[in-house]
C-alpha cells in the first residue's frame, strides 16, 4: 500500500498489534498479481502463513525483510502495469503512425502485448533471451531495437520514470 507504512499502521491500530505491508498490483482483479509484502515483528510464522494464503488468493507473492523496499517496489510492480498499458497505446499509435487502421493496430497491439506476456509468464527463459530469440541480425526488429535500446531508449526513460515513482512513495509515506 503505497504511502501507508508499518508505522502507521502500528499507530492507527495500536502499538505491538502484527501488522503486514503489501503492494499488489491490478493483474490482482484476475488472480495474476504480484504482491511483495513485509511483515513487523510481531506478526509470528502462523499470521505470516495466513497473511501468504489471502495474498496469494491474487497471484504470486513476494516477502522483503526490509520495509525500505517498498517504495521501490511500489514503483516497479504496483504501477508497472501502467507502464506496459502505456506500451500496448504507444504501440498502438505508431502502427497507425506507419498507416494501419485504428481497429487493427490497436488490436493487434493489445494482442502483441498480452501474448508476450503469457510466452515470457510460460517459458523457462528469461526476457533478455526471449527478446534476443526473436531478434535477428540486421532485421526489422533488430532496427527497432537499436532505437529502444539506444542512448535515449527505453531504458533511461523506464529507470527515470521508477525512480520518480520511487521518490513519490517515499514522499506519500512521509
Amino acid at each position: 500500500m503505497a504511502g501507508r507504512t508499518l508505522a502507521f499502521l502500528e499507530a492507527t491500530l495500536g502499538a505491538g498489534i502484527a501488522a503486514v505491508r503489501a503492494m499488489p498490483n491490478t493483474p490482482a482483479a484476475i488472480g495474476r498479481g504480484m504482491t511483495v509484502a513485509v511483515a513487523n515483528s510481531a506478526v509470528t510464522a502462523d499470521g505470516r502463513a495466513l497473511a501468504q494464503a489471502l495474498l496469494a488468493a491474487t497471484g504470486k507473492v513476494d516477502w522483503v525483510a526490509e520495509e525500505g523496499l517498498i517504495d521501490a517496489v511500489t514503483a516497479v510492480s504496483g504501477s508497472g502495469p501502467a507502464y506496459v498499458f502505456l506500451m500496448a497505446e504507444s504501440l498502438a499509435r505508431a502502427g497507425i503512425a506507419a498507416g494501419l487502421p485504428a481497429d487493427l493496430a490497436h488490436r493487434i497491439a493489445r494482442e502483441t502485448v498480452a501474448g508476450a506476456g503469457e510466452l515470457l509468464h510460460r517459458s523457462p527463459l528469461d526476457a533478455a533471451t526471449l527478446r534476443k530469440n526473436v531478434t535477428s541480425p540486421g532485421g526489422t526488429t533488430a532496427a527497432a531495437l537499436d532505437v529502444l535500446m539506444g542512448p535515449d531508449g527505453l531504458d533511461p526513460l523506464l529507470e527515470k520514470a521508477v525512480a520518480a515513482a520511487t521518490r513519490r512513495s517515499r514522499e506519500l509515506a512521509g
